[in-house]
C-alpha cells in the first residue's frame, strides 16, 4: 500500500499530458490535462485497455475515426487495438483520470499520419 498526493508528480509536458500517480505493477493511474488547442498523438495499445473519466472541461476523444465529445462526469472505455486520439478544441483546460490495465510496458503503438 502507498498514498500519494498529485502535487508530488508533474505533467509530462509541463502544463499538460499525463501525470502518473501509479505505474504498475498491475495497472497505471494518471491525471491527464490538456490546455485549449492541445492534443495527444494517435495510438493504440496491444494489451492494455484504457479509461478516461472527465473531471473538468470538455474534450474530444476520437476512437477508430469516431469523434466522442465528452464532458464532466462521463467515462469512455477504449479496448486494446482501438486507435485513439485526444484533442481539446475548447476554450478551457480539460482534466481527466486515465487508467490502463493490465500494466504492460511498453504497450503503446503510435499511429503515423492518422486521419479521422
Amino acid at each position: 500500500m502507498y498514498i500519494i498526493h498529485e502535487n508530488e508528480r508533474e505533467y509530462r509536458f509541463g502544463d499538460s499530458g499525463p501525470k502518473y500517480l501509479m505505474k504498475g505493477p498491475r495497472m497505471n493511474f494518471a491525471i491527464v490535462q490538456f490546455q485549449p488547442g492541445q492534443d495527444f498523438k494517435a495510438h493504440y495499445h496491444n494489451i492494455m485497455e484504457e479509461n478516461f473519466f472527465i473531471l473538468e472541461g470538455e474534450v474530444d476523444v476520437i476512437v477508430d475515426g469516431v469523434v466522442n465529445h465528452l464532458t464532466p462526469g462521463q467515462l469512455i472505455h477504449i479496448e486494446p487495438g482501438e486507435i485513439h486520439y485526444v484533442l481539446n478544441r475548447y476554450d478551457k483546460p480539460v482534466k481527466m483520470i486515465s487508467t490502463l490495465a493490465p500494466h504492460t510496458d511498453p504497450d503503446k503503438v503510435d499511429v503515423e499520419n492518422y486521419t479521422w
